[in-house]
This record gives C-alpha cells, structure tokens and sequence, in this order.
C-alpha cells in the first residue's frame, strides 16, 4: 500500500467517525461514553494522517 493510499484509506475512516458521531450525539438514547470513544478514536486518526502527511496537525 502506497503512502497516499494509506492516508486517503485514514481519511476515510476519519469521516466514518464524523458521520457516527455526529449520528450519536443527535440520538436520545445515546452513550456519552461510546460518543467519547469515537471521539478519541478520530483524533487518533486526524494525528496519523497528519503525521503521514508530514503536517503541523492544522
């Protein structure tokens, strides 16, 4: 798997989380805890891609 492949594959992972997020915060059943475990995993993500792609993280 090339770089760019890799961080394209993050970015979409990262935008699946955003999507599942946002759909878990809008819920009235939703687990806070659950929503801050989505959260921790995006910015796990943003930094990855960040890092691969050389980046300050802005």
């Amino acid at each position: 798997m090339t770089l760019n492949s890799r961080i394209a594959e993050l970015q979409r992972k990262h935008m699946s989380l955003s999507q599942a997020v946002e759909i878990a915060q809008k819920s009235p059943a939703s687990d806070q805890f659950h929503v801050s475990e989505l959260k921790k995993k995006k910015l796990l993500l943003k930094e990855e891609i960040s890092r691969l792609s050389g980046g300050s993280g802005a």
